[in-house]
């Protein structure tokens, strides 16, 4: 199956809860970062393009020589074109938490004599070995044509990559049954704030990571930090900002951009309004 719209519609938040679907995406255009409610969990294997996925807790930027594998649930998600004439180019696997649960109880004596990790991330980042470069062009042979794919086949497919993955990282398969912990609210907050700081993210995107309504995300942030969200994360910004100055003598220009903002004017303005002065005015004075 082929899907040609950009992923920031519903394409990949309206799935159907199939236990298994494998689709090819192409898209001659960038998709902008978008809101996207994932129902099932989902691999991503880049063909061409890039891909960034952003979690309450973390981020990911995937390029074509990796896959990821994400978890069911909130995310913000945007994607890069290859070139012009190029483009995007991916395939999709969604799969369900029954699926993942089978699998484990029919390889448990594959993966279970291996040591349990702790690390708990929303998503996997995988580099591509000459299999796995191979199984991605099997995949790629299989949705050649208008035909869908038959599900057993599907199954199949998810079961062999599964398989080499236990069996080449262990370690990495462990982590998937740690992928959909439960995070409590103040816990879920304080991870997304703190790993966005130098992110250009929006108060509403962070309400949407951590699963709030806005009005909700922002009572609960001030009980935790007795300030509303903007204020915080500006003064923290500008915090980092001035230790770049001060420490690495580096000027405005090469910094506002890894402190999230699109502009030098913008940066400008901000750091002024914590620190009453310009960026170049505060490097004087030290």
């Amino acid at each position: 199956m082929d899907v040609n719209s950009s992923p920031a519609n519903s394409q990949l938040s309206n799935q159907d809860d199939d236990e298994i679907s494998i689709i090819r995406y192409r898209s001659g255009i960038p998709a902008p970062r978008a809101m996207i409610t994932l129902p099932r969990n989902l691999i991503t294997f880049l063909l061409d393009g890039e891909k960034t996925v952003h979690f309450a807790g973390a981020q990911v930027n995937v390029k074509p020589h990796q896959f990821v594998m994400l978890a069911a649930g909130n995310c913000l998600m945007s994607e890069k074109i290859a070139s012009l004439g190029v483009g995007y180019h991916s395939i999709l696997i969604f799969f369900n938490n029954k699926f993942l649960s089978d699998f484990f109880d029919r390889y448990a004596s594959l993966i279970n004599g291996h040591a349990k990790t702790s690390d708990q991330h929303p998503f996997l980042l995988f580099e591509k070995d000459e299999f796995l470069i191979n199984f991605t062009r099997s995949l790629d042979c299989m949705l050649i044509g208008d035909k869908p794919v038959h599900p057993q086949l599907q199954k199949i497919k998810l079961d062999e990559l599964l398989v080499y993955l236990a069996v080449q990282f262990p370690g990495q398969v462990q982590r998937i049954r740690n992928m959909h912990y439960e995070a409590n609210d103040d816990r879920l907050i304080r991870e997304a704030v703190t790993s966005h700081i130098t992110n250009s993210i929006t108060v509403e995107e962070l309400a949407f990571l951590c699963n709030m309504s806005l009005s909700t995300f922002k009572r609960r942030f001030g009980r935790l930090y007795g300030n509303s969200p903007n204020r915080w994360l500006l003064e923290k910004r500008m915090e980092r900002a001035a230790e770049m100055l001060r420490r690495n003598d580096r000027k405005a220009s090469e910094i506002y951009s890894e402190l999230g903002y699109e502009n030098l004017s913008s940066f400008i303005q901000s750091f002024k309004q914590i620190y009453g002065v310009t960026p170049k005015q505060y490097q004087l004075s030290i």
